[in-house]
């Protein structure tokens, strides 16, 4: 009982200590493999899937029914249905963003002249790519917990700009162990560059992603499908994006986190900084504390 008050108090600091707990516990049979520690087979590749689900939607989940009861589970899978939010935030996800994120791939030199045109069968590929994606591929999982538990607690404690930039720098540590294994480039034969080079990049990179979708999330009354379908959309043409300008394009993530970061600086301008968020508005959480 005691344990589950302090939760109640601090709603914010349980689910995080959870998510991150919970992911980087499970993941650890992947990252020995990935270092030869355990046999380096594709097996494990389950537990890097499950990093999601069993961090910050577990979480989620168990601090949403010791917060709220069977209501805040309710509330969640509510805002997951909340599909009719207007067709422009579908455009602009689903074309928008795509269209800024090649925007910033040609900057590099040599992009422009090496892109090789849509590739064969492209369409049907982002398709199979981007199904997956939003069902097994990470987009589901955390959005559950960042989007769907901790940003409506946090724009209620901090304001949307300060709750952006915290859950964005949290967002960009929790997946920290991904940087001992291939996913971030890493693993036994990587160098310390990974941390002093890839990481801030990556950091650039998440807070730029955090505040579009903050305010997305904001102008959306707070719909967790359409965090999920953004976070989806960002992680698919990340993937997919290297096919129309290989062999220049190796690492998307320089260039995309330069486009998306001058978009979200324009948000950050134009909204003043209010993301789209209301005061005024009734939010999950409005009275926690970290």
């Amino acid at each position: 009982m005691k344990l589950q008050n302090f939760m109640r108090q601090h709603p914010l600091f349980s689910f995080f200590f959870m998510a991150y707990a919970f992911s980087w516990i499970i993941l650890i049979p992947y990252i020995l493999s990935q270092w030869n520690i355990l046999p380096n087979t594709n097996v494990f590749m389950i537990f890097f899937g499950l990093t999601a689900f069993v961090g910050p939607a577990l979480s989620a989940y168990i601090m949403g029914r010791i917060t709220e009861g069977k209501g805040g589970w309710l509330n969640m899978k509510k805002r997951f249905r909340r599909f009719k939010v207007g067709w422009i935030w579908y455009v602009f996800i689903l074309f928008g963003i795509p269209l800024v994120m090649t925007l910033g791939i040609s900057i590099l030199p040599g992009a422009i002249a090496s892109f090789q045109g849509v590739p064969s069968g492209f369409y049907a590929k982002y398709i199979i790519y981007f199904t997956i994606i939003f069902f097994g591929g990470g987009p589901l999982g955390e959005e559950i917990g960042w989007r769907g538990f901790a940003l409506p607690r946090m724009q209620a404690q901090y304001g949307a700009l300060r709750a952006t930039l915290l859950l964005g720098v949290l967002w960009t540590f929790w997946h920290l162990p991904h940087f001992l294994t291939t996913a971030q480039r890493g693993g036994p034969d990587s160098s310390l560059s990974i941390l002093y080079i890839n990481l801030p990049i990556f950091l650039l990179l998440v807070m730029s992603v955090a505040v579009i979708m903050t305010w997305v999330f904001n102008h959306t009354k707070g719909s967790l499908f359409i965090a999920i379908l953004v976070h989806t959309s960002i992680n698919t043409f990340s993937l997919i994006l290297p096919l129309f300008s290989a062999p220049i394009v190796t690492s998307t993530d320089l260039p995309v986190a330069i486009g998306l970061g001058i978009m979200a600086i324009v948000i950050l301008i134009f909204t003043r900084g209010k993301l789209g968020y209301q005061t005024d508005r009734k939010q999950t959480g409005s009275k926690c504390s970290l």
